[in-house]
């Protein structure tokens, strides 16, 4: 089996598009939290932690790219899950998101973007695990 190669292969485009996603929606989100906190305060929040949880999934990306690929699983599911929660909850509670989130309508906002990127990367990590014949 060779080792993996970090310099190349799709997961620099789910790396790109992480960064791009940090940046985005950490920049809204601080904005939004420095100059008009009490217009949506939930919503905010969440969107920073929408951000945080991009920059914790770019850095697990990393590691699974250099063969540890333990916290991008939990991260991607976790980040799957976080999309699914707010997406649902800003349909059926609108009343608690005055203003949109990145995850609200399942990340309508942004072309649906934080929904499809937590399964991209889940499809990456499952393509290039080792296979069981490579492995033994």
């Amino acid at each position: 089996m060779t080792a993996p190669n970090p310099r190349q292969g799709p997961h620099l485009v789910l790396l790109a598009v992480y960064a791009l996603f940090v940046l985005a929606a950490g920049a809204r989100s601080i904005v939004q939290i420095a100059t008009q906190f009490d217009e949506a305060p939930f919503a905010y929040v969440l969107s920073f932690v929408a951000a945080l949880t991009y920059a914790a999934g770019w850095f697990a990306i990393r590691r699974a790219a250099h063969g540890r690929p333990a916290f991008a699983r939990v991260m991607l599911w976790v980040e799957l899950a976080g999309v699914v929660v707010v997406g649902t909850l800003s349909l059926v509670k609108g009343d608690w998101f005055p203003d949109a989130t990145v995850w609200s309508d399942y990340g309508r906002g942004y072309g649906w973007v934080p929904a499809i990127l937590p399964i991209a990367g889940l499809v990456w990590l499952h393509r290039s695990a080792p296979k069981e014949d490579e492995a033994a």
